[in-house]
């Protein structure tokens, strides 16, 4: 019998249809009573297929006494209650390394974005504002003071690419990265000051929520830009909205946010903030490599007993 998986969420068309050819696939939400649904049938379901947006609460992992993978769409695994999973023996796989590149590269276009006010120049010439008069003088990019918040496999493509605007990097971290070319700064407070430009590329997760601090962002000034292209959670957005609206930093360029998707309404009429929903890893390529991974994941565990990207 194929083994009987409990799909969080929708996924993708691909991705959905894999699973389906693999394993007895059962979509959590068609059912009307999904907590009623799992009390009924949650012993049936030995593994997991979700995504970084849906995740597995403690709850969840609870309503499947035979549970014994969890298979996430995402390489974010900050929804998943990893604690629970680890008291259940429950292995979490995620979708590393294959969404890094177009992660990066969305970093790097929001970076020339706030900085050379791209998005903001567009919307001036659709206005017709450019045959009334020239558009303001922006902030140059290119051998600026870059600081990045997470050296892990997305900050390192990112100072990659800085590196080819002639960029100067320093970075942060939990602790200090020896084979790294970059100069560390424990001080995340002293980076922001140092930096003209501010990267957030940690992890979410309760560890790192509201890393990004009021002081952390009145330490920007009002010459930095901050710019946030990993969970909202680690950033303090109702202090990052006080500083934009007061004007104590130059601007910020953000994909994320505290509440998807919901974003604050105040921020919708500034030039100086650049404003996406969440789509860091949205291309074609990256998010069909990140199904295949995510499918491969939980078939080599039911074939071989083992994840190829494990988080737990």
């Amino acid at each position: 019998m194929k083994p009987r998986i409990l799909q969080i969420g929708r996924l993708m068309p691909s991705l959905e249809s894999a699973l389906a050819s693999e394993f007895d696939i059962h979509l959590l939400a068609n059912e009307a009573d999904p907590k009623g649904y799992l009390a009924k049938h949650g012993a049936e379901f030995v593994g997991v297929a979700t995504s970084a947006r849906f995740g597995a609460d403690a709850a969840l992992i609870d309503a499947l006494p035979k549970l014994k993978v969890i298979g996430n769409f995402g390489v974010g695994f900050d929804t998943i209650d990893l604690d629970a999973a680890r008291r259940r023996g429950v292995a979490v796989s995620n979708t590393p390394d294959v969404l890094t590149d177009c992660v990066a590269d969305l970093a790097l276009g929001l970076l020339i974005d706030v900085a050379r006010g791209v998005s903001a120049a567009d919307r001036f010439v659709r206005r017709g504002d450019w045959l009334r008069g020239a558009f303001p003088l922006a902030t140059r990019f290119s051998g600026k003071r870059l600081g990045i918040v997470g050296l892990g496999r997305i900050g390192r493509a990112i100072a990659k690419r800085a590196a080819g605007f002639d960029m100067e990097t320093r970075y942060h971290d939990r602790a200090q990265i020896a084979e790294a070319p970059f100069r560390f700064e424990p001080s995340l407070t002293e980076l922001a000051r140092w930096a003209e430009f501010l990267v957030v590329a940690a992890a979410g997760g309760e560890q790192t929520r509201k890393l990004i601090s009021r002081d952390v962002i009145e330490a920007l000034g009002e010459k930095g830009f901050l710019v946030n292209i990993s969970r909202g959670s680690v950033v303090d957005q109702a202090a990052l909205v006080d500083a934009l609206t007061g004007k104590r930093i130059a601007g910020a360029a953000l994909d994320v946010f505290e509440s998807e998707p919901n974003v604050p309404e105040v921020l919708f009429p500034l030039d100086n903030v650049v404003l996406l929903p969440h789509i860091a890893s949205g291309t074609q390529e990256t998010r069909q490599a990140m199904a295949d991974l995510t499918f491969n994941n939980l078939r080599s565990f039911f074939r071989d007993g083992k994840l190829l990207t494990p988080v737990v």
